[in-house]
């Protein structure tokens, strides 16, 4: 039996593990922490916890399960440089899975991605398309930071210096090296993502859609219930579905 802790159990994520922990064999909820409550009050009863909150509370909880030698499973985005720095040196102590979607289908576009990216070549012209509800305070979605930076390693470039955010006014023609990424916003869409490869007389379009964050919370509870026991790194879904 898995024992986890769910942090931001009050938020449309917390919800969908709470509800999906309840029909998954082997995961037994130890506690939930939200704004307000203090995570060492009941972390010795968990065997890892799932960060769902917010990015800048990632790292303070990250220090709590690295006195306390328990895994972690982070589910939140948006963390700036130094959140990053700090976690890959907790990583050296307890280990962190750490994706920017959950998902298994997600999981699955993203090695889509690497591997059409490298049979296609420069030549095709990549442009992402990412559609979330109207509440989502980031932008780009880390799904969509994850997709440029598989398609710009790929064809051995820094995503950072590729990406090209919108277009307005007279920007002139396209160049080769540019990877467009375009977000969008409204109503109630979980998550729609898309990865347009684009040539003279052709086009391919890998897309996923999520109408459920069940299928997030499905993934994050697989993730938990794999990272116990494994040794301090950082880990993502593709080393917990086998795709490495």
């Amino acid at each position: 039996m898995t024992n986890i802790i769910i942090a931001g159990a009050k938020g449309r994520m917390g919800q969908a593990l709470l509800r999906c922990a309840q029909q998954m064999p082997g995961i037994s909820v130890a506690g939930q922490i939200d704004l307000g409550q203090d995570l060492r009050d009941v972390i010795a009863g968990a065997d890892v916890i799932i960060d769902f909150t917010f990015h800048q509370s990632t790292v303070p909880l990250a220090q709590i399960c690295a006195r306390h030698n328990k895994a972690m499973v982070i589910g939140t985005t948006g963390h700036s440089e130094a959140e990053q720095k700090e976690l890959g040196q907790i990583s050296s102590q307890i280990p962190l899975v750490w994706s920017s979607n959950f998902s298994t289908g997600v999981n699955a576009l993203f090695w889509m991605t690497q591997k059409t990216a490298e049979i296609l070549g420069p030549e095709f012209d990549v442009e992402i398309v990412e559609m979330h509800h109207r509440l989502k305070k980031d932008a780009p979605s880390g799904t969509a930071k994850t997709l440029a930076r598989i398609v710009a390693e790929a064809r051995h470039q820094k995503a950072a210096e590729a990406l090209r955010h919108g277009r307005e006014g007279l920007v002139g023609e396209r160049t080769r090296a540019e990877i467009g990424m375009h977000s969008l916003r409204g109503g109630d869409v979980v998550g729609d993502h898309t990865v347009i490869f684009a040539a003279e007389g052709e086009r391919l379009e890998l897309t996923h859609k999520a109408s459920s964050r069940d299928t997030f919370a499905s993934g994050a509870l697989r993730a938990a219930q794999w990272v116990v026991g494994k040794k301090p790194a950082i880990y993502d879904m593709l080393d917990v579905l086998g795709l490495r």
